[in-house]
């Protein structure tokens, strides 16, 4: 094995995804042949794991379910403390390209940015959201901005790429309810560098989202307040250190 695929991990947190986690795998050792590709099983009650496996993963599986931040830092420290330089995260629902996970580590490469993430709203791309999904994300842009100091335009897209000092950084303490979002305050707070790149992404292969239009209101101000405890907290260390 190569030392570039030494260096490189695919992690894939999965939670209930039968029904497309196999073409997920998949689709990653097309693009990555060499490339280890972890899914990491967040208690599952389907066949998700042997799904898994058959299609070619190696298997991380958490002793009970513990929400989607749990399962992406169990691959993160994972990766870490096995000595990566890069992990990318790709989603179990389909959504994402894999074809697509080249140009994440060549911006992550080529100008040394510590995370890239994928954008399906940077270039006009045909993809279709729920509108109540895209005022969402526009509120959460718009939230964003002054604290992150640019715009992001696909702030919850969890298709992402991250170096050896990003992972570090998400391996000892990683947002667990909200951790798109959190995690692009996290970094700046860090002052690390991240960025997006456009990207071409589908609708769900299977089964479907387990946020509703009435969960997703509930989603945003729960986020919305998530983020601004983060920020309150940060300012707060931040003047008792100086102090100290």
């Amino acid at each position: 094995m190569s030392r570039q695929a030494q260096s490189l991990m695919v992690i894939i947190p999965a939670y209930n995804e039968e029904g497309s986690v196999g073409d997920v795998v998949r689709s990653v050792r097309q693009v990555l042949p060499e490339t280890p590709v972890v899914v990491i099983d967040d208690g599952s009650v389907d066949s998700t794991p042997q799904v898994a496996r058959q299609a070619g993963a190696e298997l991380l599986r958490l002793p009970h379910h513990l929400g989607l931040g749990g399962a992406v830092q169990t691959g993160y420290r994972f990766a870490f403390e096995h000595g990566y330089d890069c992990v990318v995260r790709v989603d179990s629902d389909g959504q994402h390209n894999a074809a697509d996970i080249p140009k994440l580590l060549e911006k992550l490469r080529a100008d040394s940015f510590d995370m890239v993430t994928g954008s399906r709203f940077l270039e006009s791309n045909g993809y279709q959201v729920q509108w109540l999904r895209r005022i969402g994300g526009l509120l959460f842009s718009a939230v964003l901005y002054p604290i992150l100091g640019k715009r992001i335009t696909d702030p919850t897209s969890g298709f992402a790429a991250v170096n050896r000092r990003a992972l570090e950084v998400f391996s000892r303490s990683f947002p667990l309810e909200y951790p798109e979002i959190e995690a692009l305050v996290v970094l700046q707070r860090k002052r690390l560098r991240f960025c997006e790149v456009p990207v071409q992404m589908f609708a769900r292969r299977a089964g479907r989202s387990t946020i509703g239009s009435m969960q997703a209101i509930y989603y945003m101000f729960r986020v919305l307040l998530g983020v601004l405890v983060n920020v309150l907290k940060y300012e707060r260390r931040f003047h008792i250190g100086r102090r100290g």
